[in-house]
């Protein structure tokens, strides 16, 4: 049996209608049809009655004054880093004067030195993972020391007790080695379920041609496994350079992460300015970040608090034109699930009626790009928060 929770669309986000989740990203989605239609004018989202928690079953009236309680917020030094790197213009990366070598061996084993050059290094990469499994997500491992990788130096710093520069420096480089208790990158096995799929040949960008797709899939392999070991596509191709990526049992290697957070999740912060979304603990601690898209100037995300009312895999994405007009489609559509689903492959409910925290098809552009108002990570940081993250869980935005 499903529920109908009327979390509408609005005009500042895009929500979405609910499928049965997929087990893998290897399997066939078999989303099932939603057999009646809704009598709210914009289509609501529709969830397993077992995800419904006592916050969704109450009465907005009663949410809302719930979420009146403002919580005592301090994100600490790292944000008002973050916020200032965020508004720092872009730095041009320079040639290294080092050897680069983009070996399994050097890899593991690249060390930090005096007078770090900035670009794609061996270093960065390993750092990249480092801060990964110590729960301050880089976004895309990429090898290089963007802006993202600066917030996540800040935010480990702020966790473990540095004070937050979000530079690279060698205590911080010393602090994220001690942490690790196993190799930052490995050799994987492609397998035959990794070829299998299932694939789209390519996802249209008309919503009217992804709604005749049985589902919004990966398109090709090296895009699956860049999501499955959070890396970027073309940096997982540079450090595979021989590879075809169409035979089982070939060899590549692949960023060592983790896909897992503190059970502890009792507040989180979407910070617009540092466009991060932080996590705290019930004692006020700072325990993971994320790089997050959090609205834009035409469609800003909502100002106070709020809470988490659900979390649902595979969404479908509900189009209605009164909420805003894709292309010439004039018509309401229903987009299946899939990882490059306008929504990704997760939805996390809010109860500011039509806002969430959701994935995207491009997670190299996260906090470089604007979203329709909510909040928008990797797919595989929404997955990891979605699969912790309990109903009745305080979300502040933050300026």
């Amino acid at each position: 049996m499903f529920v109908r929770s009327l979390l509408a669309m609005s005009l500042s986000c895009i929500l979405a209608n609910v499928a049965f989740a997929a087990p893998t990203t290897e399997q066939a989605l078999n989303p099932k049809k939603i057999s009646a239609p809704v009598q709210d004018p914009i289509d609501p989202l529709s969830i397993e009655r077992s995800a419904a928690s006592s916050v969704m079953a109450q009465p907005a009236s009663s949410v809302a004054v719930q979420a009146a309680s403002e919580p005592q917020v301090n994100t600490g030094a790292a944000s008002a880093i973050s916020q200032k790197l965020e508004n720092a213009p872009e730095t041009t990366a320079t040639t290294p004067t080092v050897k680069v070598s983009w070996t399994l061996d050097s890899l593991n084993t690249a060390d930090w030195y005096e007078n770090l050059e900035k670009g794609q290094l061996p270093v960065y990469a390993r750092a990249h993972v480092m801060l990964n499994n110590a729960h301050a997500s880089p976004g895309a491992i990429d090898g290089s020391n963007g802006k993202n990788t600066l917030k996540a130096i800040a935010s480990f710093q702020q966790m473990n007790g540095l004070t937050p520069t979000g530079q690279l420096t060698k205590e911080t480089w010393d602090a994220l080695v001690a942490q690790q208790n196993k190799p930052t990158y490995i050799e994987y096995t492609i397998t035959d379920a990794d070829l299998k799929g299932p694939y789209a040949d390519s996802i249209p960008a008309d919503y009217a041609l992804q709604a005749k797709m049985k589902g919004l899939y990966y398109t090709r392999v090296t895009e699956m496994l860049g999501e499955k070991f959070h890396m970027d596509e073309g940096f997982l191709k540079k450090l595979n350079p021989t590879a075809t990526f169409k035979k089982a049992g070939e060899k590549i290697i692949v960023a060592n992460v983790r896909n897992d957070l503190p059970e502890d999740i009792h507040l989180i912060v979407a910070h617009k300015g540092a466009r991060q979304l932080y996590l705290f603990n019930s004692r006020n601690q700072m325990i993971a970040s994320f790089p997050a898209t959090i609205g834009s100037a035409d469609t800003p995300s909502p100002t106070g608090t709020y809470k988490v009312v659900g979390v649902t895999k595979n969404p479908y994405y509900s189009y209605s034109p009164s909420n805003f007009i894709q292309g010439n489609n004039l018509k309401p559509l229903m987009l299946p699930p899939g990882p490059n689903a306008p929504v990704g492959n997760i939805w996390i409910g809010l109860s500011k009626r039509s806002f969430g925290i959701h994935g995207t098809p491009n997670p190299s552009l996260i906090s470089k790009t604007a979203s329709h108002g909510c909040i928008r990570l990797t797919n595989w940081d929404a997955n990891d928060l979605g699969g912790k993250v309990r109903s009745g869980v305080t979300v502040k935005f933050l300026e």
